[in-house]
């Protein structure tokens, strides 16, 4: 994606993003942009930087070095309110992160009331909303123990949804599933997909990336080794490395 020519200025716009851990050099200058309602989908094999680019993107860890902008405010400005901008980048994990102890009605109030101090009737509302979006309303009351994992996993991308991100960043969402439970997830992300919302999501679902993504990026390395679009990236991948890695993960 282009922001010169007329094309949509970047929602998300990381350029040169490098991150190491010690002398490991896990991103090694990663430019990613992200146009408003684009569903972008990182590829690549496993220690490729896809997980790491993603938390650089809301600073769960901090780029060892390029910009980051988020609707045109520097995210590592040390004047950023970072608390305020992961509210507008919402974050979906492999593992689900809810509390034990809380239905799924408070597991998603609980920001809103903590964070955003929402009265509690406003939160419960908005809350009954995101997971009437993601097809739990009936479940609002059940404990995370009587949900399966891909309702649990629902659960936290309301959770998110919530607080009304600009962004959705989801960091293998289907990983931990069993495999008839990767569809009820997977339908989700088709609905905010249609609904406008602007999502990366680092998936080995590959079907589902050749089906709904706008872009594919494939990274290996900790560097970028093709971009383009599904059907480019699926049907005609430029780069032997891209090519291989595809045929590999469909045996």
């Amino acid at each position: 994606m282009r922001d010169e020519g007329g094309a949509k200025t970047p929602l998300l716009e990381a350029r040169q993003i490098r991150k190491n851990y010690g002398a490991n050099e896990v991103l090694k200058g990663v430019d990613l942009l992200v146009a408003p309602r684009e569903l972008v989908f990182l590829i690549g094999p496993s220690g490729s930087g896809k997980s790491t680019l993603l938390r650089c993107c809301n600073r769960l860890e901090e780029p060892t070095g390029g910009t980051l902008h988020m609707d045109g405010v520097d995210v590592l400005s040390p004047r950023t309110d970072i608390n305020l901008m992961r509210r507008q980048i919402g974050m979906v994990f492999q593992s689900f992160n809810l509390y034990p102890h809380l239905t799924a009605l408070k597991n998603v109030t609980l920001a809103l009331r903590k964070v955003m101090k929402m009265s509690r009737a406003g939160a419960e509302a908005r809350a009954m909303q995101n997971l009437e979006l993601v097809g739990l309303a009936d479940k609002a009351h059940a404990y995370p123990s009587q949900l399966s994992g891909g309702q649990q996993q629902r659960v936290a991308i309301a959770r998110s949804l919530a607080l009304e991100p600009k962004i959705m960043l989801m960091d293998e969402p289907t990983s931990a599933l069993d495999p008839e439970l990767v569809d009820s997830v997977l339908s989700v992300v088709k609905a905010l997909r249609d609904r406008g919302m602007t999502m990366v999501i680092a998936s080995h679902e590959m079907n589902f990336a050749r089906d709904a993504a706008d872009r594919v990026v494939f990274l290996d390395g900790g560097v970028i080794v093709e971009e383009g679009s599904a059907a480019a990236i699926f049907g005609n991948a430029q780069h032997e490395r891209t090519r291989r890695f595809l045929r590999q993960i469909r045996h």
